[in-house]
């Protein structure tokens, strides 16, 4: 199965200057401003990368991720230039805004964590009392992170505060959050079309050489985003069960349930095949529920070689 997954990369593309590996993608920066993407097959949860990869699954993420790229483009303007392989992006290469805008349309996950916990402030944003976990905000809240550098934990982080930190203007945060409400209106109006609810997301910003301010990463995957299924929302809410839900929290309750969770000394749980296997499975059910569509699977029987040859074309046409 391993000749099969893409757990890592070290192309030689022409003109390249860098690369930086990521825990999931390794990002390769070309002469003329440009970012070549590549999304492999690692497994990352709990900020710890996983020994065996999930097949396809790099190729679920990009593709997930292309189509919402191309499909908010009229709203917000973004990195893409491409995406000449099933596994990879190119796009124009930005400077990183160090925030993630977090946007929520229901109490779950961390901010249902927080309010359990008695807080009923979270990031600067007022939540009011006797709301229970997953119920739906009267407004979606933004809860703003901060991009953490390699091996740091995000943060929580108010509007006030990044402002006093000097991250960005103030007329660059409402560009921010004006383009989060946008993206999420659209997100939610995509989700609804494939009786599915989107939850929470997060998005990432960065700025062109010439200073334009555009979307960048991943956008509405089950990596990045929370769904629900609509048709039993209300009816599991009403009774007080937790809701049927499309992200990789499976992978995490799983982890959980064998003991691991991230923290030092905890030996990473061993994965089956057969494991391995249906981890995979359930990522194209989350590809199939989000698109609507059958999902093709990429010729595997050599990844890194198809991608470099479709990367040089592409870049070749450039």
């Amino acid at each position: 199965m391993s000749n099969h997954t893409l757990m890592h990369t070290d192309f030689a593309f022409k003109g390249q200057r860098s690369v930086y590996r990521g825990k999931v993608r390794e990002v390769y920066t070309i002469d003329k401003d440009l970012l070549v993407m590549v999304a492999t097959d690692r497994l990352s949860a709990f900020d710890v990368v996983m020994p065996k990869g999930i097949p396809f699954k790099g190729q679920i993420l990009n593709q997930i991720a292309t189509r919402m790229l191309n499909e908010t483009a009229d709203l917000v303007p973004n990195w893409l230039i491409g995406s000449p392989d099933p596994n990879v992006t190119i796009g124009k290469a930005c400077e990183p805004i160090k925030i993630e805008m977090v946007i929520r349309g229901y109490l779950a996950g961390h901010s249902a964590r927080e309010y359990a916990l008695g807080k009923r402030e979270l990031c600067g944003v007022k939540l009011i009392e006797g709301l229970k976990e997953n119920d739906r905000f009267e407004t979606p809240i933004i809860t703003p992170a901060t991009k953490a550098d390699q091996g740091e934990h995000d943060e929580d982080i108010s509007v006030d505060g990044i402002l006093e930190r000097g991250i960005v203007s103030e007329a660059d945060y409402a560009l921010l959050e004006k383009y989060t409400r946008l993206l999420f209106e659209k997100g939610s109006e995509m989700a609804r079309a494939s009786n599915l609810i989107l939850v929470d997301t997060k998005y990432e910003f960065g700025r062109t050489k010439d200073g334009e301010i555009v979307l960048i990463d991943e956008v509405h995957t089950p990596d990045s985003s929370r769904y629900f299924y609509a048709e039993t929302y209300d009816e599991l809410q009403q009774q007080g069960l937790p809701q049927r839900q499309l992200s990789k929290e499976f992978v995490r309750r799983w982890l959980i349930d064998q003991g691991f969770q991230g923290k030092p000394g905890q030996p990473i749980p061993e994965m089956s095949d057969s494991y391995v296997e249906g981890v995979s499975k359930r990522y194209i059910e989350l590809y199939e529920a989000i698109l609507q569509e059958s999902f093709v699977k990429a010729d595997t029987s050599s990844i890194r070689e198809r991608i470099k040859e479709n990367v040089d074309r592409f870049l070749s046409q450039l």
